[in-house]
């Protein structure tokens, strides 16, 4: 039995290329942390609290998403401040006197912040108007201040 060259050439790169697909796949399984404590309350509350906060190593996950050793340090915190009887809005202000308005996932609205929750929207509208304005004034130029197209 003759087997095709070509066949082989195609199927051998899709067969590893699958294969690594396949083991990138199994290692970046996540695994979720088995609670530290055996109180459901508590660690519903913690978590609450923990997927409001950033973390700080990673900066654009919760420090209830992240598997930093400082997000896994402030979610301890975080249980014992709650277990030790401290409300929610006292963690989140132990947490913002500490670490700043940054280490909250959705910061407040406030001077500070400003430009963090309108810059991208200021930006985006002052690149269409650029945009608007340059395709006007291209429209407005003689055809002869344009370059001719080469024919091949």
């Amino acid at each position: 039995m003759r087997v095709d060259r070509r066949l082989v050439a195609w199927l051998l790169p899709l067969g590893v290329a699958l294969l690594l697909a396949l083991l990138a796949a199994s290692q970046s399984a996540a695994r979720e942390a088995a609670p530290a404590s055996a109180d459901p309350a508590l660690e519903a509350r913690v978590q609450r609290v923990a997927s409001e906060l950033r973390c700080l190593v990673c900066q654009n996950e919760t420090i209830a998403a992240s598997n930093a050793e400082l997000a896994v340090d402030l979610r301890n915190q975080v249980r014992e401040m709650l277990r030790a009887g401290q409300s929610e809005r006292e963690v989140f202000d132990y947490m913002t006197d500490r670490y700043g308005d940054f280490v909250l996932y959705r910061p407040p609205l406030n001077n500070a912040t400003l430009a963090l929750w309108f810059g991208p929207f200021v930006l985006l509208v002052l690149g269409l108007l650029s945009l608007w304005w340059m395709l006007r004034r291209r429209n407005r130029l003689p055809p002869d201040r344009f370059e001719a197209d080469e024919n091949p």
